[in-house]
């Protein structure tokens, strides 16, 4: 330990400052997605399973780059509180990089679309009338699978911090330091597991976002910021003590899927200019506020299984496509509550 403690004593400038600088560009980078979520009032367009990849990726990651820093984190012992910052540089990077994408899931939750929530029923009117949309209390399959989502999510950090912890604190030091065998193949499954949630991470988000051609509650400026941002995250890392490539290889792919989505959000951004909608697909040059499941607001008992002739579902009420009508642009939910109403199934 004592050579491992001595080897970091010498501090490494360009490494520090390329730290303390992606450490602002992190926060710099996430907070206008949260700014988004929270001024636009809804999470709208963004995937629950995007951010389910999302949030078990990072959270191996981060612990990756715990278990393998460990002997280093330890020197903090032994050293002033300034170099402990400075040597554990690393792990605050990769800490905060997964608290800042957790807290996209916990705006996701709280802002959620209270329309979104329940399925709408369309029942066909007579003659010319248009027909009624009528609410029900039965919970939507995304509602309900967002909800899953965050206990999975909860479940699996959980389990990865026991596991993580357990090793480094009954581990046996190697020689001359070296990182203990259980630990080394529990750090590589970690990193391998990041990459690969990574990897596949913006699937589901890319998906999403093409079919909807709506920009939705994505954020722009954070994927500008981003983008570059994350080879230049995968470079600091890589320059870290204790660190081998599973530390950084889910960032450098995450940010070539994120250039990937950024490429697409601006090619739907511009043909909501044409179209003149915004990114919810709401008509700009319509003066009323009411939603379309505003029209009525009958609601039927909570049914598990609703069988009514002639009635069909309208789950995606709120996406906007070329060969229908725009839609007036919704209100704005005000309630305190909203905080803890996801809670409520």
């Amino acid at each position: 330990m004592d050579d491992i403690c001595h080897s970091v004593t010498d501090g490494d400038w360009f490494v520090n400052a390329l730290t303390i600088f992606l450490i602002i560009g992190l926060v710099a980078s996430y907070s206008p997605q949260h700014f988004r979520i929270i001024q636009m009032g809804s999470s709208e367009g963004i995937s629950p399973l995007f951010l389910l990849l999302g949030s078990t990726s990072s959270a191996a990651g981060m612990l990756n780059v715990i278990a393998l820093s460990w002997p280093t984190i330890q020197c903090c012992n032994d050293v002033s509180v300034g170099r402990c910052l400075e040597i554990t540089a690393g792990v605050t990077q990769v800490t905060l990089q997964w608290a800042l994408f957790m807290i996209i899931l916990v705006l996701y939750m709280i802002y959620y679309p209270d329309r979104l929530k329940y399925v709408d029923i369309n029942i066909p009117a007579h003659g010319t009338l248009p027909p009624q949309h009528v609410k029900t209390k039965l919970l939507s399959d995304d509602w309900r699978f967002s909800v899953n989502v965050m206990w999975a999510v909860a479940i699996h950090l959980v389990f990865s911090i026991i596991v993580t912890f357990f090793l480094l604190f009954t581990r046996i030091p190697g020689p001359d330091g070296e990182v203990p065998r259980q630990i080394a193949l529990w750090a590589i499954f970690l990193g391998v597991t990041s990459a690969l949630l990574a990897a596949i991470q913006y699937v589901p988000q890319l998906s999403r976002t093409y079919h909807s051609k709506l920009v939705g509650a994505l954020s722009i400026p954070m994927m500008i910021i981003q983008s570059p941002g994350a080879f230049i995250m995968s470079m600091s890392i890589a320059l870290r003590p204790g660190t081998n490539w599973t530390s950084w290889a889910m960032y450098a792919v995450s940010g070539t899927m994120q250039a990937a989505l950024l490429a697409m959000c601006i090619a739907w951004k511009l043909r909501q200019r044409r179209l003149r909608i915004d990114d919810f697909g709401y008509s700009l040059d319509s003066a009323s506020p009411t939603p379309l499941t505003d029209d009525i607001d009958t609601v039927v008992g909570e049914v598990s299984d609703p069988q009514i002739e002639g009635i069909s579902f309208d789950g995606d009420a709120g996406d906007a496509r070329e060969d229908v009508p725009l839609l007036a642009k919704p209100r704005r939910s005000g309630r305190s509550s909203r905080f803890f109403g996801w809670l409520r199934l």
